[in-house]
């Protein structure tokens, strides 16, 4: 039988809803995340509740666990006692940066394990009536990187603690925690993968990792974002008499800081194209400076009386 009871781990019931089973997760790997508890064995028990929040969280999954607790002693069979969440790929993941289901980030929030490690385990799935007799390289793992954007104009170095699969000398899986280096080029664009060779699940019979493949995707947002991969749009706010009379500026963009020359009667998101000033790939992209023309407060009597002055004058 199992050592640890899922439920107990989890601290719901066993008639928990999916619901509750969720939010006591969300609530304990919270609690326990390394890089905040004080616990002594808080690696343990994230892995643990991580191993039962991934049995329950599947109705499948938990039918044959609750078929597991109801007759321990069914044999060797998917309901009996060789239950093995391993054979599913549950196995403890560094949650740093990770995102839940839901899209609520937890960490850094840069780095999607919902991609990575679905997989991880998935040797133990195929059995070891399945596995070849000779040399076999290990399957390679995809998953995302996100970034921001002023990453791709000048490239940088990261760092990602995970825990990453092996295999015993028995052959289990089994995980260590790994920090790689990663090296984000500059000109970088959005879904271009980086290759972390040997990062991939084991082989077998002495045969090399997998691959990882990180694909990169942008952090945006409406004031600052990409298309046609290469282009980048940014919205700067200008005063009203700047876009009414025009004249230079002096503006710190993203590709660096430029002296602009804003044309008269400017109107709201018009957009000034600077040639050759987006993500410096082999072919740069250019830079696009929305407009967005700010109104100033009206908080004091002065501000007040300037602003009538110019109702008055326009609606004379």
């Amino acid at each position: 039988m199992a050592s640890k009871n899922y439920y107990e781990v989890l601290g719901v019931a066993k008639d928990a809803s999916a619901n509750d089973i969720k939010k006591a997760y969300r609530k304990l790997v919270r609690k326990y995340h390394p890089d905040i508890s004080t616990e002594a064995d808080a690696d343990q028990k994230t892995s643990e509740i991580n191993v039962a929040y991934e049995t329950l969280k599947d109705t499948e999954k938990r039918a044959e666990y609750d078929a597991m607790l109801e007759n321990p002693f069914a044999g060797r069979t998917n309901q009996g006692a060789n239950f093995d969440p391993r054979r599913y790929g549950y196995e403890s993941h560094d949650f740093s940066g990770s995102h839940f289901g839901d899209g609520q980030p937890f960490g850094s929030g840069d780095f999607r394990f919902d991609d990575i490690f679905s997989a991880f385990g998935s040797a133990g799935r195929r059995g070891q009536a399945s596995r070849p007799s000779g040399p076999s390289k290990g399957e390679d793992q995809h998953a995302e990187l996100s970034i921001d954007i002023s990453t791709a104009y000048h490239g940088s170095d990261r760092s990602l603690s995970l825990d990453m699969p092996t295999l015993t000398a028995d052959g289990q899986m089994s995980y260590e925690r790994k920090t790689l280096q990663v090296k984000i080029p500059k000109g970088i664009i959005e879904g271009q993968q980086i290759r972390l060779r040997g990062q991939g699940l084991p082989g077998f019979n002495g045969g090399e990792h997998g691959d990882l493949y990180l694909k990169i995707r942008f952090h945006q947002s409406d004031r600052l974002y990409v298309d046609q991969r290469k282009d980048v749009y940014q919205r700067i706010d200008i005063m009203p008499w700047t876009a009414a009379l025009g004249g230079k500026i002096e503006l710190e963009t993203i590709a660096g800081k430029f002296n602009l020359n804003i044309p008269a009667n400017s109107r709201n998101a018009q957009s000034l194209r600077l040639k050759g000033k987006g993500i410096p790939n082999k072919e740069a992209g250019d830079l696009y400076l929305l407009l967005n023309i700010v109104l100033p407060p009206a908080d004091s009597d002065a501000d007040k009386a300037a602003w009538q002055q110019l109702a008055d004058y326009y609606q004379a």
